[in-house]
């Protein structure tokens, strides 16, 4: 998939379009995302990623299309799992419900550049080195067992990471809101606010997710335009899915199951793929290993048929068992 340059740019000056179309309708006055607003904006972020899926199959031929639903799919799915931690870092911060779209919509513009500049690192280390989807594999694997046997279990606390607690050391916090400033002068000294920090709690908080997501997408698709694109739709439609089924998350109880099964599929498929492709002169002599791979075909259906089953379950579970759903706040 051969993509020139003026196609990336004319995409992601697209994305900014969008971006800054979502801004100036929703965040020009700010106030509190119901429902019904959410909804839509969900419904329109899915439409907008289907047109672009439709035209990468119209343009570039059904493979790259399947490639291009997989990834995202795969990518809105993991996604969902970070809304957990975004509802702790507001809930910690007791970030006023009018704020929290702007806050979500610079955090995962952040998280979207630091994703690019991931996919890129990632893109290069295949294009060097074929012997990384090892490596892929055997991370997906484990990432896969953990979530497995973490059985739907959240931290019920947020702890700082490294950035935020080096940026309290060295510049000043205010101790409440300002609006929805990044900074404000008291007392003649110039303080970061409470928005600014938890802006980049959620940009940075996403680095971690990355580290599952970037590896499964591309045990799906080696093409980094496709990588890059599937991710940016699912980034940007994952905020107002946040105030769409925020209170509803809860209910997800065999969410970190279905995950875990889908990254442990993604890692076999790696795996198999990279004994199929083998150059490592002490495996096999450095030839190819005779072994079955999974077509793209295979694992989107693998990958929509363990999501639908997950959230049926789920919600059966904790219809049956209201006990099960309150263990998850």
């Amino acid at each position: 998939m051969n993509v020139p340059a003026w196609v990336w740019l004319a995409t992601i000056g697209g994305l900014i379009v969008l971006l800054a179309l979502d801004l100036i309708i929703v965040d020009r006055h700010p106030h509190e995302v119901k429902v019904g607003e959410a909804a839509r904006w969900v419904v329109f972020y899915i439409v907008c990623a289907v047109v672009f899926g439709l035209g990468v199959w119209y343009f570039s031929g059904s493979r790259y299309g399947i490639e291009f639903f997989a990834g995202y799919i795969t990518e809105y799915s993991l996604s969902v799992d970070n809304l957990f931690i975004f509802v702790i870092i507001m809930t910690t911060f007791a970030v006023p419900k009018i704020h929290q779209h702007r806050v979500l919509l610079i955090g995962i513009v952040i998280a979207l550049i630091m994703r690019g500049l991931f996919i890129a690192a990632g893109a290069a280390l295949i294009a060097a080195f074929s012997w990384v989807f090892y490596i892929f594999g055997a991370l997906l694997l484990v990432l896969g067992v953990q979530q497995i046997r973490q059985q739907s279990e959240k931290e019920e606390e947020y702890k700082e990471n490294v950035v935020l607690r080096g940026l309290r050391r060295v510049l000043p916090v205010a101790d409440d809101f300002h609006g929805s400033r990044l900074w404000v002068k008291i007392d003649g000294k110039r303080w970061i606010t409470p928005m600014l920090v938890v802006i980049l709690a959620i940009g940075t908080a996403d680095l971690i997710f990355a580290l599952d997501s970037i590896p499964a997408i591309f045990g799906l698709t080696q093409q980094a335009y496709l990588v890059f694109t599937a991710n940016a739709f699912a980034l940007m439609g994952l905020r107002q899915l946040y105030f769409l089924i925020g209170g509803l998350l809860k209910r997800l109880v065999y969410l970190s199951i279905g995950l875990g099964v889908i990254l442990a599929f993604i890692g076999c498929k790696l795996v198999l793929e990279a004994l199929h492709t083998n150059e490592l002169p002490f495996l096999n002599g450095g030839q190819p290993v005779p072994v079955p791979t999974v077509g793209i075909e295979l694992s989107l259906g693998v990958i929509v048929t363990v999501l639908i089953l997950t959230t049926v379950a789920s919600l059966l579970k904790s219809r049956k068992d209201p006990a099960a759903a309150q263990r998850r706040d």
